[in-house]
């Protein structure tokens, strides 16, 4: 026995020594192929800033450049074989750090700035533009998961909304782009229509940057319609902006449940809907963005680079987005866009001016 156990002890020594270095090289060629996609998913989205700076293209934001670059070069050049494992890399890992890294540009106190009649107007406008355009998704025969990213996407904040939304939803990532690029049109022509009607509709500076910041669909939309009527507007603006991007956690919370119980009863057991837990990573970095004073500087490199990593996620989904699948959606799902369009613009003017009549 006492012979017998050193011979034990050695054999299980070699063979952890023989394990460890296959173990790391097994971890090295995995990181090795995310690689090549990596890099072309971070050309793509550098790609995307670079070109706001030419006259009239920066009013689109970097992420909905590196999506229409990254569908472009998969439609025309062709994604490489080897550029799979990185895509997918961006499209997950990437995507869920950029979305809890946004946590830092909120704050509790932002909201309070917002009141509660704006908090009110903002919660009942995202309610009620996400359920009727489910609604009338159905109506118009638009496949249930594509229109849950249209009403993520119009309801909260445009293409960040409805990349974070199909981590639960898990929608092909064609239904992912045809939702990008619905709430990028409709969100655009909110962008230039708004600043002509404050004075047509008698809105006050602070009325008209909480009607901007409860219904346009990109927080770039929001701060260029806002800011046209003055600096009061453009700040009240990107203020109830701000507050409706931290209503993501909440609804991406809920509908994880609501998935996670649809497949319960349809699959008895076993199967179930990720739980989004990067939302509770979102939630942490507000609260500690409301607790700690963050450097203005320090900000300064963590909004364009979490802009960025955000950029590189659509840009994976734009290299996975087949434009002939695309036309198959026909023009339905873009219908339903106008409609949530109008839905919310409309709706969240009259809680406004309900507001206004009621002060």
């Amino acid at each position: 026995m006492i012979g017998a156990f050193p011979r034990e002890l050695t054999s299980g020594n070699a063979l952890m020594t023989a394990v460890a270095p296959d173990s790391a090289a097994g971890l090295r060629p995995a990181a090795a192929a995310v690689l090549p996609g990596l890099a072309l998913t971070s050309a793509i989205a550098a790609a995307g800033f670079a070109l706001r700076y030419i006259p009239g293209v920066s009013v689109l934001s970097p992420m909905i450049l590196a999506i229409l670059i990254g569908i472009g070069f998969h439609n025309i050049v062709g994604t490489p074989a080897i550029a799979k494992a990185g895509i997918k890399f961006s499209l997950r890992r990437i995507l869920r750090f950029a979305i809890i890294l946004l946590g830092l540009q909120l704050t509790a106190s932002q909201v309070a700035e917002v009141g509660l009649t704006g908090v009110a107007v903002i919660v009942t406008t995202l309610v009620a533009t996400f359920l009727f355009t489910k609604w009338c998704g159905r109506v118009l025969g638009v496949d249930g998961k594509l229109a849950e990213l249209i009403a993520a996407g119009t309801s909260i904040c445009g293409a960040s909304a409805v990349i974070a939304t199909n981590t639960v939803t898990g929608a092909h990532d064609e239904d992912v782009a045809y939702a990008v690029a619905c709430v990028t049109v409709f969100g655009s022509i909110a962008m230039f229509l708004y600043p002509l009607l404050p004075g047509v509709l008698h809105l006050t500076p602070q009325a008209y940057g909480l009607w901007t910041g409860s219904s346009i669909h990109e927080i770039a939309q929001v701060v260029a319609a806002a800011y046209q009527d003055g600096q009061q507007a453009g700040y009240f603006g990107t203020i109830a902006k701000l507050s409706r991007v931290m209503l993501l956690a909440p609804l991406i919370i809920a509908l994880g449940m609501v998935a996670r119980r649809r497949l319960g009863g349809a699959t008895g057991a076993g199967q179930s809907a990720p739980m989004p837990y990067f939302v509770l990573g979102f939630i942490a970095l507000v609260a500690v963005n409301s607790l700690i004073h963050i450097p203005a500087q320090v900000m300064s490199y963590i909004v364009p680079a979490t802009t960025f990593l955000l950029s590189v996620a659509l840009a994976a989904m734009g290299l996975e987005t087949d434009i002939a699948k695309l036309r198959l959606k026909g023009l339905r799902p873009l219908l339903l866009g106008l409609a949530a369009f109008l839905f919310i613009g409309l709706f969240s003017l009259i809680l406004v001016k309900l507001t206004i009549a009621m002060t």
